[in-house]
């Protein structure tokens, strides 16, 4: 009998679960069924209309030409299509834009050349796999080679000002040579001499005409559906609030002459804190700044930070002297130096510190250490100085 109602229950049980399965089978079909009807009915992907009239720096773009509409074609939908990123870059031209166009008005370069700025970086200070960095994509030797200052402290191709100088004077070089401004960007991306090689080489001077390599073969084409996505977002389907678009961030500048030892102290000190000083001046690499007997820099600070400041009735022109500043944490003697501590078997942060007779929290600071327990031997850790302390 217990047998006959096991068999019962287990037989009850299968039922239950074919008839559970069949019910979920049978709405899982009826739902998937009703995605797809709304899926043909709500989802749409369009192909965009080649427009008949297009310029890049005053000049019309041969359009009639089957492989130049079709490099544009390319580069117009991946960058629609690939909203979050295109939307970020109209929202991001906003606050820089209107720092670059004044700098290459003031140098005669087109405008349409900050789009270069839009397309190599997204105005993002990013660093390439190559090592290229900055809103321009600078290398190392190119920067320094138009008076870009590039060193373990100091990196001006994060400076978005001197950057676009620096770009400005490659532009003009490229000019004198190339004779054309979109010869001029494409060399931006191959060099001026790697231009200049394949005009040579294929008897043609119009960069519609050349054959390249497909980087540089995109290169422009990519920086015109840019240009003409950011000048006409709505024809795109971008709708963005002009409340949305990224504000431009006012900044009083402070005319440093001295080193400072901590910026993180100088600018609580000062009506800001470090974030922001690091936003605003991302040229500044260590969380010091050693200045050189006649070398000048300026250090930017939120306007509306210093307003509410000490410092608010000292300001002119926008500028502020190193002088009006809390200067309490300056170092104005000697530069500071960055000696390697190779810790030992033994040693606490505590007694680090005594030997340098330094405090353990600017330790741990410049050392991004998150917690003061034991250390371990051979870690090596950066001790800042000044010379006099030695």
């Amino acid at each position: 009998m217990i047998h006959v109602k096991l068999i019962l229950s287990w037989l009850t049980g299968v039922l239950i679960s074919a008839l559970a399965f069949l019910f979920f089978q049978g709405n899982s079909d009826i739902q998937s069924k009703k995605n797809m009807e709304e899926f043909k009915q709500y989802y749409r992907v369009y192909s965009l209309a080649t427009p008949k009239v297009l310029d890049f720096a005053g000049t019309q773009i041969p359009l009639s030409d089957f492989d130049v509409a079709e490099r544009y074609d390319k580069e117009i939908l991946t960058n629609v299509y690939w909203q979050s990123q295109t939307i970020l870059m109209i929202k991001r031209a906003q606050r820089f834009f209107s720092i670059i166009e004044p700098i290459l008005k003031l140098n005669g370069i087109p405008e349409d050349f900050k789009y270069i700025a839009l397309a190599e970086s997204g105005l993002q200070n990013v660093v390439s796999p190559a090592g290229a960095a900055g809103f321009w994509q600078f290398m190392e030797k190119t920067g320094k080679r138009y008076a870009l200052e590039i060193n373990d402290e100091i990196d001006e191709r994060y400076h978005l000002q001197k950057a676009t100088y620096a770009a400005c004077a490659y532009f003009k070089e490229a000019y004198s040579q190339l004779k054309d401004w979109s010869l001029v960007a494409a060399s931006y991306n191959m060099g001026i001499e790697g231009v200049k090689r394949q005009i040579k080489a294929q008897g043609v001077s119009n960069y519609y005409d050349l054959y390249l390599n497909v980087e540089t073969a995109r290169y422009l084409f990519r920086i015109i559906a840019i240009k003409n996505i950011c000048e006409n977002p709505n024809q795109f389907g971008f709708h963005i609030a002009p409340s949305d678009l990224y504000k431009p961030t006012p900044s009083v500048y402070v005319k440093t002459d001295l080193s400072i030892s901590s910026l993180a102290t100088w600018s609580n000190d000062n009506g800001c804190n470090y974030k922001l000083l690091k936003l605003l001046n991302p040229w500044l690499r260590k969380p010091y700044i050693n200045v050189t007997p006649g070398k000048v820099y300026y250090i930017a600070l939120p306007k509306d930070k210093v307003l509410q400041s000490a410092l608010a009735s000292s300001i002119k022109n926008d500028t502020l002297v190193l002088d009006n500043t809390n200067q309490k944490n300056l170092i104005k003697e000697d530069l500071i130096t960055e000696i390697i501590h190779q810790v030992l078997r033994g040693e606490s942060l505590k007694s680090i510190a005594e030997k340098y007779k330094v405090s353990e929290e600017d330790i741990m600071f410049w050392n991004e250490l998150t917690n003061n327990g034991n250390l371990t031997p051979n870690t090596r850790l950066k001790i800042r100085k000044t010379g006099s302390d030695f």
